[in-house]
């Protein structure tokens, strides 16, 4: 019996996916798809991308769907343009065999009148991203009265991405009695807050747990100064050669681009997305990345979340994301569909503490690798280069004469020679980057060594946190205000009730001074040097038991501002004499980013 068939799935909808390649179920749709055909309960499903979640939930849409009534029965929200297109060209590909099945794809910087056009013939299933989607609500161009299935897709990166609020307005315009999906590749308590009021009685299903990567890739870093970074970069990528197909991460969209620039000046196969693109340029990058015109992508986390290209064989995280759940989303999106995929980490000596972190909460093993010598390299690029000839086909066609004629001062060459010559005309592209190069490991010291010594950083414990409304980029601000800071100078980190703040060890006095003594939400905050930045610090005295009874409710500063767009807003800091005010409704500059 075909194994699709025992989960319950009809026979025209096996025929549409044995085309597609589908023999066996993955662990998620084995799990999801039963629920969903058999059961009429709602679902949540931790799963990560590229798990075969968009089948596990799109398989049973399509076969619940009542395709002789043309209205919208199912609407599936998702963050971004990229999964927005994805998720119905999968759907479509299942509702082949089934006549009538109609599904609209409703997403940001595209034509809003083709997809008012293509909801109001009859589409049955709606996949859209949340601030569109309320666009046409507010036109009266999409009703939801009728809906009878919900999916959430990815609901920890819409969180993520400021669309909590967005999400909460849609479902409260969807009937009460629905089933909803909710699929995540993290659980943070904003997602089981959202289950518990929207759904009943879930059926929880899991494939690895809260955090956690995926069994197939390998976790490696090496460790290396913060000016070595790009010249590390470039040896990986040499070292990989032609086999190198994947992205590289970093934080800001300055950074990407140059990074970007640099390595296409130096002869790379790269491009770069950021949030300061248009959306054709976006889509031109995109698909010159699915193509393999482009083989290295570098993007920032905002701007590669939805991406979804099968394939791809690294990831690299030139700088290690703030958040824990980024670097789970990040690594994911190697070794999809069994494959095997490689997640790799430029460490700085200052972020040795996140390492841990991740460890720590993720159940990931890290895997500390030697950066590859100059002769390491070379070596490597002369037997690709020499596996390249000697699996060339010879095309005879191509031969005259003539051409034979041209040769003769080259057959008359010793082998060797020959040989040499040819070899050395490759590799000459590469050696004035090699010639003299330095060991770019840092020799002989762990990360956490350095941390202590040659001037590695310094980590002070300040008495606020998520508890008090900051987040990591409100709380850098935070910091970076009262200290008189420029935000590239720290370093943060932003827990429960406290928070750690690392800098050279020159900028702990401007950092103590700024933050002791400061007021926030009419309680004095409290800044101490660490005794140690590699992790496990605990302050002197009972500080829990005294700052949890006069948090003064929470502050706010950090959270985010959606209806009137203000942004991030002060709630409760006061800063001391002439310092700024974080409050009264100021902005702060920060905004929502559409897509």
């Amino acid at each position: 019996m075909n194994p699709f068939e025992q989960l319950g799935v009809s026979s025209e909808i096996q025929a549409a996916i044995a085309r597609l390649g589908f023999e066996q179920p993955t662990p998620i749709q084995e799990q999801a798809i039963p629920v969903l055909l058999e059961t009429g309960r709602d679902l949540t499903a931790l799963a990560q991308t590229g798990t075969g979640k968009t089948a596990a939930f799109g398989i049973p849409l399509i076969q619940l769907l009542d395709a002789s009534i043309n209205q919208l029965q199912a609407l599936v929200i998702c963050p971004t343009r990229e999964l927005c297109l994805q998720i119905s060209r999968d759907l479509e590909s299942y509702a082949v065999n089934i006549p009538g099945v109609e599904i609209a794809a409703v997403y940001g910087g595209s034509s809003i009148d083709k997809q008012i056009k293509a909801i109001r013939g009859g589409a049955q299933i709606v996949v859209a991203t949340p601030g569109r989607l309320m666009d046409l609500m507010s036109r009266k161009a999409v009703h939801l009265e009728k809906v009878r299935f919900v999916v959430l897709d990815e609901a920890d990166e819409m969180l993520n991405m400021g669309f909590e609020e967005d999400v909460e307005h849609i479902l409260s315009f969807t009937p009460a009695v629905k089933r909803v999906c909710l699929f995540s590749a993290t659980m943070p308590p904003e997602i089981r807050r959202i289950a518990k009021k929207y759904m009943t009685d879930p059926v929880e299903v899991a494939v690895g747990k809260a955090n956690s990567g995926n069994a197939n890739i390998e976790h490696e870093y090496a460790v290396v100064q913060a000016r070595d970074k790009y010249p590390t970069l470039k040896r990986v990528l040499d070292y990989t050669g032609d086999s190198f197909y994947g992205i590289v991460f970093l934080t800001t969209k300055m950074e990407t681009q140059d990074i970007s620039d640099k390595l296409i000046r130096d002869g790379y196969s790269a491009d770069c997305l950021h949030g300061d693109l248009s959306q054709q340029q976006r889509d031109k990058v995109m698909n010159r990345f699915r193509h393999k015109a482009v083989r290295i992508l570098l993007a920032t986390d905002v701007a590669a979340r939805g991406i979804d290209v099968s394939g791809l064989t690294h990831v690299i995280h030139y700088n290690l994301p703030d958040a824990i759940e980024n670097y789970t989303h990040r690594s994911g999106r190697t070794a999809r569909a069994g494959k095997s995929g490689i997640s790799f980490t430029l460490l700085n000596v200052r972020e040795s503490y996140k390492l841990k972190e991740i460890e720590k909460k993720s159940g990931i093993t890290f895997k500390r690798i030697q950066i590859p010598s100059a002769r390491e390299v070379l070596d490597r690029k002369l037997l690709n280069f020499t596996q390249h000839i000697a699996s060339q086909l010879v095309d005879e066609s191509l031969f005259d004469a003539e051409n034979f004629q041209n040769m003769e001062v080259l057959m008359a060459m010793e082998k060797q020679d020959l040989v040499k010559k040819i070899l050395s005309l490759e590799l000459n592209r590469f050696a004035a980057d090699y010639l003299d190069a330095p060991d770019l490991n840092v020799s002989g010291k762990t990360a956490e060594s350095m941390d202590q010594s040659e001037g590695g950083g310094s980590r002070v414990f300040v008495s606020v946190g998520k508890k008090d409304g900051f987040d990591t980029l409100g709380f850098k601000d935070w910091v970076a205000d009262l200290c008189g800071l420029k935000k590239k100078q720290l370093h943060v980190y932003v827990k429960g009730v406290y928070s750690f703040v690392d800098v050279t060890p020159t900028l702990v006095p401007a950092v103590l001074e700024g933050l002791n003594g400061a007021q926030f939400n009419e309680r004095s905050v409290r800044a101490e040097l660490t005794a140690s930045k590699a992790g496990g610090f605990q302050p002197e005295g009972s500080w829990k038991k005294k700052d949890d009874g006069n948090r003064g409710g929470g502050g706010g500063y950090g959270k985010k501002s959606y209806g009137d767009n203000k942004g991030r807003q002060g709630g409760g800091y006061k800063g001391k004499s002439d310092r700024k005010s974080y409050g009264s409704g100021e902005s702060r500059g920060f905004k929502k980013r559409a897509y």
